[in-house]
């Protein structure tokens, strides 16, 4: 019980922080966006870990991961941002946004068990299980941890670029547009059915999957807060 309330308090700071964020508008900064990154990994973890216990041994890798996505919010949280009203936004633009948000952070929670299954199999490679990978999910639970969640990932994924499109076509714009958001979006779709496949056609697994898994969370960072930060923070610093 202690645990899970615990879980929960950890979750509603971030929640908290991104509501003061976006309460009185859609925020497209860096600073907000990280919030509602770590808000929803964390809302989403906390909801995983109180029914799946391979995710609540995951804490010691999550946790500290999120905390460092924080501390880089508040230092970007001034950076330039265009406040938006969600409620005059399309619907399918309002639909985009929180299947991709939602995409997101099961990916994030995705990667982080991808990077518990291959510390456990460091460990056991060199025969020195430590007192912190012994609390990490075995390797056969993260796997199977792992490659859940990159499922429900993979078609979130194809429901945001569904709805992206929707969007652009009704908008009068191109179906697909060949921005960075974009192109690294459907570079993440197309490595998690690369990986999905292969591990239920050739059981690639442990380490290698791990690294597709991780690989994929990267191209959607960087689609998403990366862009933002190259926009909202490098350029707008060079001007």
């Amino acid at each position: 019980m202690g645990f899970r309330a615990c879980l929960v308090l950890a979750a509603l700071g971030p929640l908290a922080m991104a509501w003061v964020q976006h309460g009185e508008g859609w925020r497209t900064g860096v600073g907000a966006s990280l919030w509602l990154a770590v808000a929803v990994s964390a809302g989403l973890h906390a909801l995983l870990a109180m029914r799946v216990g391979a995710a609540q041994k995951l804490v010691p890798l999550l946790a500290p991961y999120l905390a460092m996505l924080a501390l880089l919010a508040l230092v970007w949280e001034q950076a330039p941002a265009r406040p938006l009203r969600l409620v005059g936004l399309p619907v399918w633009l309002q639909i985009h946004i929180a299947v991709a948000l939602v995409a997101y952070g099961l990916l994030t929670v995705a990667a982080v068990a991808g990077l518990g299954v291959a510390l456990q199999e460091r460990a056991l490679r060199r025969k020195r299980p430590t007192r912190f990978s012994r609390g990490l999910p075995a390797i056969s639970e993260g796997e199977s941890l792992q490659t859940r969640l990159l499922i429900g990932v993979e078609i979130l994924l194809g429901l945001t670029l569904l709805t992206g499109m929707a969007a652009n076509h009704l908008s009068g714009a191109a179906w697909f547009g060949f921005d960075h958001k974009s192109v690294l979006s459907l570079s993440a779709f197309a490595m998690i059915g690369a990986l999905l496949l292969m591990h239920a056609r050739f059981g690639l697994s442990g380490r290698r999957a791990a690294r597709f898994g991780l690989a994929a969370y990267l191209l959607l960072t960087l689609a998403y807060p990366g862009v933002k930060f190259v926009t909202d923070v490098l350029l707008a610093g060079a001007r």
